[in-house]
């Protein structure tokens, strides 16, 4: 009994650490903030990373179902909020493959080991990258 015990004391401690160091990661390197807006009009903010590639700038869901995904598909006029400075775009999301890989790519490059390690998590062929086009 005490070997169960000790064994799931330490799978609980070892999920413990696995979560905090994604989230730990989710917040290395560059993080900006997008606003987006829901069906009710309320604003809600996420945390992400963001990458250059030809001459825009590109958010990436790591799942096809994330929740500012979806405002935003609802209403993809956003804000985003990059080294303090907010800014207005109209978000584009793009199921295009090679767009998909070119974008993970590049938040690979930039993002080095955190990324290596949220990757852990979930299937890059499923991400979908957003294109953020000016309106400023």
């Amino acid at each position: 009994m005490q070997t169960l015990k000790r064994g799931l004391g330490l799978l609980v401690v070892g999920l413990v650490a696995f979560f905090g160091a994604i989230m730990l990661a989710s917040e290395s390197g560059e993080v900006v903030v997008l606003s987006t807006t829901d069906a009710e009009g309320s604003v809600h903010e996420t945390r992400l990373w963001v990458v250059e590639h030809d001459g825009a700038l590109w958010l990436r869901a790591g799942v096809p179902s994330s929740a500012w995904l979806q405002r935003l598909r609802g209403h993809p006029e956003v804000r985003l909020q990059r080294a303090g400075i907010v800014h207005r775009y109209r978000a584009v999301p793009s199921d295009d493959a090679g767009l998909r890989a070119a974008i993970n790519a590049k938040i690979a490059e930039k993002y080095g080991w955190a990324e290596s390690l949220i990757a852990v998590t979930r299937d890059g062929s499923a991400s979908v990258p957003v294109r953020l086009q000016t309106l400023d």
